[in-house]
């Protein structure tokens, strides 16, 4: 299967190496640095699926010279999604498919806004891992789990376009489902990465302090019942034990892990905040939801990411 897969971040890099390595043929959408050490060796892979450097078969940061391909994997921040999105048209082959894998709920809508709604699918992804150089990826904990699934088909029968990708990612390691409501699934990891990284940003702990300190734990609780209210006035389908068991799951978590977000927050790095918690509160104000946790959340971070962005000058974090 031809398979792109656009930015060679921690999910691109490790989903791309693992397809390449497993005889997909992989080109990936990359940027300077990264490009350059892909296009001289490959990517670098340490992970419990094994360590290697697996070479794909090209790479470029043009999406237009690249050969269409039957799926595209959008492993780009959630932010950068609207800018690249018109770019991608040429890289997708007839009947192809494209499949966002940020975090938030936003992404596939602004894709199927550039592609049309035909060439989009819905997808996301949980993994730990990161990048530690050019071209050089750690990942670690259990295998990717990635969910794919057409917008709009609830009840429908899977599409033969996401069982062939999902039989491709099986056959590079990572656990692909197929979900008969892609909406449920999104909010659902919404409702978990979300919160999770807004107050673990504001706190600048680890899920295990946030978890155990009763006050952040609270915090962290009102802020998933408040999204789960605004993704059930949109018509979503979140389940009424939908917070209990995303809080099972991070008491679960390893204490030291931290979100992708947080660590954006804490390295002076712009961040996915306004598709997050941001995008929260937007949703909130369309639908008459209000989420007082959230736009308490947003402001707090509110400094962090506008120096990061240039916005306002850099400051002593103290």
């Amino acid at each position: 299967m031809r398979i792109a897969v656009i930015g060679a971040g921690g999910v691109g890099g490790l989903l791309a190496a693992l397809l390449a390595r497993a005889g997909e043929e992989v080109s990936v959408v990359a940027r300077g640095s990264a490009l350059d050490a892909i296009r001289a060796a490959g990517i670098t892979v340490d992970s419990p699926l094994g360590a290697f450097t697996q070479r794909v078969a090209a790479a470029s940061d043009d999406p237009a010279t690249l050969a269409p391909a039957d799926a595209v994997l959008v492993a780009v921040k959630a932010w950068q999604v609207a800018e690249l999105a018109p770019r991608l048209a040429p890289l997708v082959a007839p009947g192809g498919v494209v499949v966002p894998l940020q975090n938030g709920v936003e992404a596939a809508g602004r894709l199927a806004a550039a592609l049309g709604d035909e060439r989009v699918a819905g997808g996301l992804v949980n993994v730990l891992a990161w990048i530690t150089g050019p071209g050089a990826v750690k990942h670690v904990g259990g295998p990717p789990r990635l969910t794919v699934g057409e917008r709009g088909a609830r009840g429908k029968p899977p599409s033969p376009r996401l069982e062939a990708l999902a039989a491709a990612l099986g056959r590079g390691g990572a656990e692909a489902t197929i979900s008969g409501d892609i909406e449920r699934a999104s909010w659902e990891k919404f409702l978990l990465i979300g919160p999770w990284g807004a107050v673990s940003a504001v706190a600048r702990a680890p899920i295990g302090v946030v978890r155990t300190v009763p006050e952040t734990r609270a915090l962290l609780e009102a802020a998933m019942e408040e999204l789960a209210a605004v993704g059930r006035a949109r018509g979503v389908a979140i389940p009424a034990d939908a917070v209990a068991r995303t809080l099972a799951f991070i008491d679960a978590v390893m204490p030291e892990a931290t979100a992708s977000m947080q660590r954006d927050v804490g390295a002076g790095r712009p961040s996915e905040l306004d598709d997050q918690a941001g995008a929260v509160v937007r949703l909130a104000a369309a639908v008459g939801v209000p989420v007082p946790v959230h736009g308490f959340l947003l402001a707090a971070l509110r400094p962090q990411e506008a120096a990061a962005r240039g916005a306002i000058p850099r400051f002593a974090r103290t």
